[in-house]
């Protein structure tokens, strides 16, 4: 049975029930009352006064609130073996506290472990090919057999295969899914679940309900980039919603790899445009160790000390901070006193560039 939440958590999942509510306008609520509770306490007329909350909205959110039925949402948890974490919380992501729309709250079915921050995700089309199919499952078992834990989104397709390729390898992997997790999407994955959840565990943000609607799935990318070390795209399409993920993985500081393939096949066309833009290509799980422990093969060439051609302004000052030495993401963000977000863009433009590399520990040198 898992201990009663505290206050502020119960006030917390009180706000997270209240539909309308996401993580963005969480903080503009928190951010303007200071608590959960205060924000479930607020008149109609306070609300008006936080950014984005209209008068419509701000009717129905107070409407709403007075609804919510936080007992039921427990119950629900408790029948389905689900616990919540909170920021804070001894198991609550380490990795997940500072990236973009930080989750306030993540429902768990499962354990989540220490070593679970040597974690690589591992997405891609939910119509794949068979090569795509098997390439997956050969990456999954060979990071976990090198003492990885795989994440993906239990979708049809790639990160189904992922899983699976983990399982049957005998190591770890976690699921983040769109919807609640009560009932499992896509339903045909309900025995891959359970599977995860006894040898990883399942993970969402959306109350224990909701319905994977099509916007949600976005929002759930960021949560797999933001567990992972890296991310690695097996095969997409140019407009997949993988890509979606690589884009988060960027914006977060997370290295980027894709898996090259046939280039008149249309599966493969959006993988091999992250090639083209400098996404480093994976042929086996070695290539992603190497990089994730900062190995340099003999032999390789001296860093250049002239600044690369085609940087702009933010990418020159990047380069030229790490001309001595290796930097930690704190050092170069404080140094450039400029917001978090644009600054692992360019530094994740950088890398595909191979004008800079990324080191264990969120640390960066020239390449």
């Amino acid at each position: 049975m898992s201990s009663p939440l505290s206050p502020e958590v119960h006030d917390l999942l009180a706000l997270h029930l209240v539909p309308g509510i996401g993580p963005r306008l969480t903080v503009a609520l928190l951010e303007r009352f200071g608590s959960a509770g205060a924000v479930l306490r607020a008149p109609v007329q306070a609300l008006r006064g936080v950014p984005h909350i209209g008068d419509k909205l701000s009717e129905s959110i107070h409407q709403a609130m007075s609804r919510v039925d936080v007992e039921a949402e427990l119950k629900r948890m408790a029948a389905h073996g689900v616990r919540l974490l909170a920021p804070g919380a001894q198991d609550y992501p380490p990795t997940l506290v500072n990236i973009p729309d930080a989750p306030h709250l993540l429902y768990l079915r499962g354990t989540l472990e220490t070593r679970d921050a040597n974690a690589v995700g591992i997405v891609g089309s939910r119509h794949c090919t068979a090569y795509g199919r098997r390439v997956a499952e050969r990456l999954a078992a060979e990071l976990v057999r090198a003492g990885c834990t795989v994440i993906s989104g239990l979708a049809r397709g790639i990160d189904g295969c992922a899983h699976r390729g983990a399982l049957q390898a005998g190591g770890r992997t976690l699921a983040v899914l769109a919807g609640g997790l009560s009932k499992i999407y896509p339903p045909e994955h309900k025995e891959l679940a359970d599977q995860v959840s006894a040898s990883g565990g399942l993970i969402s943000e959306a109350a224990m309900t909701m319905e994977p609607m099509a916007g949600m799935f976005p929002a759930r990318n960021r949560i797999i980039s933001g567990m992972s070390r890296a991310v690695v795209i097996v095969e997409a399409a140019q407009k997949s919603g993988a890509l979606i993920t690589a884009t988060h993985a960027a914006e977060q500081g997370r290295p980027v790899f894709a898996v090259p393939g046939p280039v008149d096949n249309v599966a493969s066309a959006g993988t091999n445009e992250l090639i083209r833009k400098g996404a480093v290509l994976v042929r086996g799980a070695e290539d992603i160790l190497e990089e994730l422990d900062g190995i340099r093969g003999k032999g390789s060439p001296a860093k250049p000390t002239s600044v690369p051609s085609g940087m702009d302004d933010t990418q020159r000052r990047i380069w030229e901070f790490l001309a001595d030495q290796p930097r930690h993401l704190d050092e170069i963000t404080q140094h450039l006193a400029m917001p978090v977000a644009p600054l692992t863009t360019a530094l994740f433009t950088l890398e595909m560039q191979k004008a800079v590399r990324r080191l264990p520990g969120n640390r960066y040198e020239r390449w």
